[in-house]
């Protein structure tokens, strides 16, 4: 079973999806279309890192409060993120996040992400036992 992600179009904002073996490889790929909503992910560096922790018994409460961790640590970091290590034991989520400084001139920010939202906000485990998150967030 491959681990991978894809985005989804939806009025003015985008759908972000991460498939996986585990309920953490979703997250993990759900993170990376994330990254590639405003930037290329095989471009970010993985330089420095950020540990998010996460605590919700909702699978679908903690996805969007893992997504919304990672836009509100690009924004006051200024950084992208490219990879992410995501451990989930039950309601708990700690994750490391790696990446560097927004470079303007090798990264080309796209759009700046504002948040995840409940729009289409799913999180699945398919007959296959592959796992499915996804979300729309705004840009």
């Amino acid at each position: 079973m491959t681990s991978y992600w894809q985005h989804y179009p939806h009025d003015a904002d985008i759908g972000i999806r991460g498939f996986g073996a585990s309920l953490a490889s979703a997250f993990e790929q759900a993170a990376v279309a994330l990254t590639a909503v405003s930037a290329d992910p095989g471009k970010v560096r993985e330089k420095e890192s950020v540990i998010i922790k996460c605590n919700n018994a909702d699978p679908e409460l903690l996805f969007t409060d893992w997504i919304n961790s990672i836009i509100y640590e690009m924004a006051v970091r200024k950084m992208l993120f490219s990879g992410f290590k995501v451990d989930i034991n039950g309601a708990k989520l700690i994750a490391e996040i790696s990446g560097e400084q927004v470079d303007i001139l090798r990264h080309q920010p796209a759009v700046e992400i504002k948040g995840a939202t409940f729009t289409t906000l799913k999180v699945i485990q398919n007959s296959d036992l592959e796992w499915m998150v996804q979300t729309v967030v705004d840009v």
